[in-house]
């Protein structure tokens, strides 16, 4: 640890280096905001391909005036890569009004595999690395193919699928949201995911014992899996404060920080649970070991629903398959001897 750690002015969780790829936007900005804010490490390098905006948000930073923190920013791969021990990437197109998140994914597949390559270059001992650009499934699985990393060593973004859910319930029954427990989503980040709520509680009571009509119910489930489309409609713009923060806490764990609990993204190829060579939301721990999960458990219907949604997953695997970006299912290995 370097001396500045030790300041009564601002202590960090570590001194090691940490890369917002894509931190000229919006959701990069603030995420170099909130890991200051947090404490997490004053290293934190600023990575974009746009050199007037990385530079804005750099300058703003440091207008902030952080005590200890210690910023760059570049343009170059190499140079901000190099080193790195963690990463969390933005790095890809935003999601506009209309479109949805399989509409983005050509393109951002191709970054994501340019990524991952860039992980293999320059800093193939990185510790962890969060995948939040969309779709974040297959964003994640093509960057995690082509890095080289173990699977336990990359996650993708997917707890706003949860917390949305969590805000839906707490309107609802009016009660502070954080009262909302066991209500949470699996499988795909959007708007095939499943909806896991039937060991939900409400202030401690069971919800399946709270008055809630079918109708009703459908209706919340709607406006979960609607979450982000509703945002643009809202604001013009996707989301970017959400998956900031949610992203800096999924970092946050890696880091031997406050584990993260929420759902994330992470590579499934399970022969006892059913679910093979994807990326998907599980119920998942991130801690200083990496990110674990275990087996989704819920009602026919909602097993039915995840059921679902790994077929979409594997869907759309397939088309970057087809396209090139990632190479069939049993060559993987080839690539990435971690798979």
């Amino acid at each position: 640890m370097n001396d500045f750690l030790d300041t009564d002015i601002m202590k960090f969780l570590t001194d090691e280096k940490l890369v917002i790829v894509g931190a000229g936007g919006m959701i990069g900005s603030n995420m170099v905001q909130s890991v200051l804010m947090l404490g997490l490490t004053p290293n934190i390098c600023l990575y974009d391909i746009y050199e007037p905006g990385v530079h804005g948000v750099y300058d703003e930073m440091c207008h902030c005036a952080f005590p200890g923190a210690h910023l760059s920013y570049t343009v170059d791969p190499e140079v901000a890569f190099t080193g790195a021990k963690y990463i969390i990437s933005s790095g890809g197109a935003p999601r506009k009004e209309g479109m949805t998140r399989e509409d983005l994914l050509k393109g951002n597949c191709q970054i994501a595999a340019d990524f991952g390559e860039n992980i293999r270059k320059y800093c193939p001992d990185v510790k962890h690395v969060v995948v939040i650009f969309n779709p974040a499934d297959v964003t994640a699985l093509t960057a995690l193919i082509h890095s080289g990393l173990k699977p336990n060593q990359l996650t993708s973004l997917a707890a706003l699928d949860s917390t949305r859910l969590q805000q839906q319930l707490a309107q609802e029954f009016g009660v502070q949201q954080d009262k909302v427990t066991d209500a949470f989503t699996y499988g795909g980040h959007g708007e095939q995911m499943a909806v896991f709520a039937s060991k939900a509680k409400i202030d401690g009571k069971p919800l399946s014992e709270l008055p809630l009509s079918a109708e009703r119910w459908a209706e919340i489930k709607h406006m979960t899996t609607q979450g982000g489309s509703n945002i643009i409609k809202l604001r013009g713009r996707s989301s970017f404060q959400s998956p900031a923060y949610q992203a800096v806490k999924m970092i946050e764990g890696a880091m031997g920080g406050e584990k993260f609990n929420w759902p994330a993204g992470c590579y499934v190829n399970c022969d006892k649970c059913g679910y093979k060579n994807v990326m998907m939301a599980m119920p998942t721990v991130i801690d200083a070991d990496g990110v674990h999960f275990t087996a989704p458990e819920g009602t026919a219907e909602e097993m039915a629903a995840l059921q679902k949604s790994y077929e979409h997953l594997q869907k759309m695997r397939d088309e970057i398959i087809g396209l090139g970006i990632i190479p069939p299912v049993e060559e993987w290995s080839a690539l990435n001897p971690n798979l």
